[in-house]
């Protein structure tokens, strides 16, 4: 029998609030079957479970805010010798486990991102992404007419919505959600600028390869199927920290535990406000269209407040581009435990040397944070030139 927890999804969360269980005891699940949503200073996030077997017990009830590593169900493992109750376990029961009680079973049906049926504890049943916006636009769920399974409410049904004569009251609730947001970026933030011992490096690259790539790409195929500029910097970061370990894994217990797979966190801003940036996983390995398929498909599920604990969790790098803002240069701040960020800017024409004369070329600026405890500038030179020779030959990316 394993344990479910209360995950960690950053160095900022202590506490989670289970929102919704997607299964019920009995049900079989593998690994990465969303089975809960819980509720954090980043918004409602879906809960992956990393176990294949069967849902035992539910340990905790919707509506509850634990602490990180609380047990929040059991799973009886398949194919796990002795997965069950040991003899002597079964004979001597260990104490309860505290502030938590078991559950029956509740009324809980897939899909997965939706919980259909009449509540039984008097909640309104509604998808993460319809429970945001409703959040975010001060919109009384309880008010809305679900159109989603057994009158669950839909993003769509929030959307259509306009705020009643509660909006009054409920607009101080959104205005909250994203304090409370602000608040957990900023002590993530403090954090790090305490703890890590940031260096910074900046590097000017010659664009004009890849646009024209990009551009050769993308002529003859339709907007949706388009390659962007950002996911060559995504894949050549990944592609870089290959040759430089060091600035790829998390800072933890004072030692460094350098990762085997790149995940890389993409800096995506959340609608109504705040930045979360998700891991797009093993992205060192992904062809060009399926990483730019990743980004959109992240970007939607981000900016409609659904995405997921490994999502949040996993990155083991950041890249990060303010170039659609207009913005030149950016100097991130690490989000720890990781060790390193990647900055993007805005691509501009500039007088440059190329093919040994002076003419316009397109550039843009590259920009390293990382953690001296980990690295120096020395490698953190050669990993901004490592990603500029990636970037001047994208057709091998």
């Amino acid at each position: 029998m394993s344990e479910f927890l209360m995950p960690s999804l950053g160095a900022d969360m202590e506490a989670g609030t289970l929102v919704e269980w997607l299964v019920k005891p009995g049900t079989a699940v593998k690994r990465g079957d969303i089975i809960a949503v819980v509720e954090t200073q980043k918004g409602a996030i879906e809960i992956e479970v990393f176990q294949e077997g069967t849902l035992e017990r539910l340990l905790v009830e919707t509506g509850a805010t634990v602490p990180v590593g609380t047990p929040l169900a059991l799973i009886h493992e398949a194919g796990v010798a002795g997965a069950g109750p040991s003899p002597v376990e079964a004979a001597q029961p260990g104490p309860p486990l505290p502030a938590i009680r078991e559950m029956a079973a509740a009324p809980l049906t897939p899909p997965p991102a939706i919980v259909p049926g009449a509540s039984a504890l008097g909640r309104v049943f509604a998808s993460p992404a319809a429970r945001r916006l409703a959040s975010l636009k001060g919109i009384d769920l309880s008010r809305i007419k679900g159109s989603g399974p057994a009158g669950a409410v839909l993003l769509a049904d929030v959307e259509a919505a306009q705020p009643t004569g509660a909006r009054a009251e409920a607009q101080p609730q959104a205005a909250s959600s994203i304090a409370q947001m602000r608040s957990a970026i900023a002590a993530a933030m403090a954090r790090s600028k305490r703890e890590i011992p940031h260096y910074y490096l900046s590097h000017v690259t010659d664009a004009g390869a890849a646009l024209a790539w990009v551009a050769h790409v993308n002529a003859e195929r339709s907007p949706e199927q388009r390659l962007l500029l950002g996911a060559l910097f995504v894949k050549a970061t990944a592609l870089a920290v290959g040759h430089f370990p060091e600035f790829n894994g998390f800072f933890m217990d004072q030692t460094f535990r350098p990762s085997s797979p790149v995940h890389v966190g993409f800096a995506v801003t959340i609608r109504g406000g705040g930045l979360v940036a998700p891991a797009i996983h093993d992205a060192n390995t992904l062809p060009l269209d399926q990483l730019m398929a990743g980004m959109r498909d992240l970007v939607g599920r981000v900016r409609s407040g659904r995405f997921r604990s490994s999502e949040i969790a996993d990155p083991t790098i950041t890249v990060s581009s303010l170039g659609e803002r207009g913005v030149e240069t950016l100097f991130g701040v690490i989000y720890p435990p990781q060790v390193a960020i990647v900055g993007f800017g805005k691509v501009i024409e500039r007088p440059w040397i190329h093919d040994g004369a002076i003419m316009p070329r397109p550039v843009v600026t590259m920009t390293l944070a990382a953690d001296h405890r980990v690295s120096d500038g020395h490698r953190g030179a050669l990993l901004l030139c490592e990603i500029e020779r990636l970037l001047q030959q994208p057709e091998s990316l």
